[in-house]
């Protein structure tokens, strides 16, 4: 299993499970992360969307969240170099899963 493979395949198979899950972008950028998310995905858009971000050399963190105001969604928080210290969690969520790229491949 390649290192996209294993941080990707979690991913595809919570997507599959759960077809109308959202995923929220979110960009570490200028030593910081954006403290909104930069775009939504529809389910079936989210792992081909990392993956073409992995490809090209980001780093990846995603995490499945069970949140009380946007509901169930995964956050998908991409950087480039070395990997930042992560965002917390959304105020009342829990993490149901996550995964990340290792560092040698981002």
């Amino acid at each position: 299993m390649s290192e996209f493979e294993a941080v990707l395949a979690p991913l595809a198979r919570i997507t599959r499970k759960h077809t109308t899950i959202e995923a929220y972008v979110y960009w570490h950028k200028d030593g910081a992360w954006s403290d909104a998310a930069g775009e939504s995905l529809d389910a079936e858009e989210i792992v081909f969307y990392a993956e073409g971000l992995l490809m090209e050399g980001f780093g990846l963190a995603w995490d499945h969240l069970a949140d009380p105001q946007l509901g169930d969604h995964i956050r998908l928080c991409f950087w480039q170099g070395a990997q930042p210290a992560l965002p917390g969690l959304p105020q009342a969520a829990s993490r149901l899963a996550g995964g990340a790229s290792s560092p040698n491949t981002a």
